[in-house]
């Protein structure tokens, strides 16, 4: 059935950490974390599903949002402890700050810079964005 799942080395806590990359531009969007339902439920629906720590509960990527990940590949590290998830990310918009990827801020000269633009304000992509 899932025995797949099984070959995973899940942390104490029963999660794995989860990094999206662009399928077509090999670009970083994200880190995420998954548990097994998660895991299983992107591997069968086709499109990225997330445990979210903060509300420990599902996250379907893009539920609210509608910028979902369509899942290309499911690739899991050496060590079996990491996942990739090659994605087609809809919308071109991976992060809740608007941006194409999570990853937009730089350590140069000893500072975080921004160094990639909003894409589209994110109060107008949430309901219930502060």
């Amino acid at each position: 059935m899932s025995r797949w799942l099984d070959e995973i080395r899940w942390t104490d806590d029963g999660l794995i950490p989860a990094i999206a990359q662009d399928a077509e531009t090999g670009k970083i969007l994200m880190f995420a974390w998954m548990n097994r339902e998660s895991l299983r439920l992107t591997e069968q629906e086709g499109y990225a599903v997330y445990w979210s720590r903060s509300r420990s509960k599902l996250w379907r990527k893009g539920e609210e949002s509608g910028h979902r990940q369509k899942v290309a590949g499911i690739f899991l590290d050496c060590d079996e402890d990491v996942i990739l998830l090659m994605v087609e990310q809809e919308g071109g918009i991976a992060c809740h700050t608007g941006r194409e990827s999570c990853f937009y801020r730089q350590l140069l000269d000893g500072k975080w810079l921004t160094v990639a633009p909003v894409l589209k304000n994110p109060k107008n992509i949430y309901k219930n964005h502060e």
